[in-house]
This record gives C-alpha cells, structure tokens and sequence, in this order.
C-alpha cells in the first residue's frame, strides 16, 4: 500500500481535522500571502502582474491607462492581409467586403498628393479621445471606457446608425442579417451597430489585439499612452507619427509612422 493510500497518510489526517483548512484554501492563503510581499520598498508583487496589463476581474477600467496602437506603414506589404484575417477570426466576423458585410478593420491604399507615392494602411476604429460617434448616440449605446476604448453597447443600441454617419473614418458597421456561431466573449446582434473593440476580451486579460499579435513584420505595436515608459510611447518619440484626419483635433488612440 502506498503512502497516499494509508489511511494514516497526510493528506487524510488533515482532512478528518474538524474545521481543519483545506489544502487548496491554505495554498490560496499562501499565494495572497505572497502577493502582498514587497519585493522592494513600495512594490507589491501583485502590483507587478497589475503592471503588465491584465485588470483584476471586477475592477473598473482606469484613466491611468490610456490603450493605443503605433502602426508602421514601412513595414505593411500591400499585399499583406495577417491582421484582417485574425481580426475576422477573434471576433467571429465573416470576413466578406460586400457593403452589409461587416469590417472592423481594412487595408487601404494611400496615395500622397504631392509625390504620388503609395502607402498601404491598416484602418478601424481610431478610438478618439472626442469620438463624434458618442457625442451623437441618442442612447448612449456608443461609449468611451475610461482607458480609452471606444465600443458599443449592444443592449442598448437601436440601430439608428448616427454614430455611422459621424465617423469620419468609416469604421462602424451595422449588422444586417440574422448570426449564428458567435464567440463568447464578443457578443453581437442583428440591428446593432459594431467596430473595432481594440479586442477588450483580451486587453482585459493583459493580452495585445489579435492584428497586432498576427502582423508578421510586427508593423502593429500596441500598448499604454499614458505610460513613458512603455514601448509605444517610446517609440513615438524616436520616430515622426501623425493621424488620420489630425485636422479634426478628434486626439485618436491610433497613431501612424510612414503616412
């Protein structure tokens, strides 16, 4: 007979202890224990896993946190499509270009006036610091999270497609046609008004947005605003980046190298 087997063993004395903790529950004591160590003076190691971007279920999104995306148009092929696909695979979308299809990102082709010259572009929703599609929701549907993130409330959109009317960058879509096979966690509906979520479900879980995990030439590089140390912010300082449409003053979270 083996050790775990006996009925003397471990394992089975300290459960026939009345009220005796559990080894799970003592384990989870220990690993609370441990997350309120501090590392060094003023750092807790749960404010460590805090710092890599995962937000603890339940608690609100902050303003400390602005999330935001740099996208390098040198180092987007043309015909490169890696983000497209992987947003139409995380969110479930069907992946067709027709009018009543919907797109929660595209590639287009920009053209300087000046010089002729060609640019290929990644373009959703640019998640403004002012978003127009908020200001005219009559429900209050269209929203901004306190980090940033620009979405729809599906619950309480009506469908009246204002807010796609008032974005400037054509990133809105409306559902037209009854869905089948939805994902969990992005949850959509016929009559709703939908866009680029900045992949929230994954943000969420300390995660990047599934174009910017996909992009083979790491042309997507995403990350916290606010921060000047991450490496977003970093990288806006060492290289020149603009906006689409910077005359509207909209402040968007999605900034643009090579445009």
């Amino acid at each position: 007979m083996s050790e775990r087997d006996r009925p003397d063993a471990p394992q089975a004395r300290e459960a026939s202890r009345p009220g005796a903790p559990s080894r799970r529950a003592m384990l989870a004591a220990g690993t609370a224990a441990l997350a309120g160590v501090l590392l060094a003076p003023g750092i807790r190691l749960i404010e460590i896993a805090t710092a890599q971007g995962a937000r603890p279920a339940g608690e609100p999104a902050s303003s400390k946190v602005r999330w935001g995306m740099l996208i390098d148009t040198t180092r987007c092929s043309t015909d490169c499509n890696e983000c497209v696909k992987a947003c139409n695979t995380e969110n479930g979308l069907s992946g067709g270009t027709l009018p009543t299809d919907s797109q929660w990102i595209r590639k287009v082709e920009i053209r300087h006036k000046d010089t002729g010259r060609t640019t290929s572009a990644p373009v959703m929703c640019q998640h403004c610091a002012q978003p127009p599609c908020v200001d005219v929701c009559p429900t209050g549907a269209s929203f901004k999270r306190a980090d940033g993130i620009v979405l729809v409330d599906r619950h309480t959109c009506i469908g009246c497609r204002y807010c796609v009317m008032a974005c400037p960058y054509k990133a809105r879509s409306f559902v037209h046609e009854p869905l089948s096979m939805q994902k969990p966690e992005v949850p959509r509906g016929k009559g709703c008004v939908e866009g680029c979520t900045m992949c929230v479900h994954r943000v969420d879980r300390g995660q990047q947005p599934a174009c910017a995990d996909a992009c083979p030439e790491h042309a997507i590089l995403f990350g916290d605003l606010n921060d000047p140390d991450s490496a977003i912010s970093k990288r806006i300082r060492e290289i020149a980046t603009t906006r689409i449409r910077e005359d509207l003053r909209l402040d968007t979270g999605v900034r643009y190298h090579g445009i």
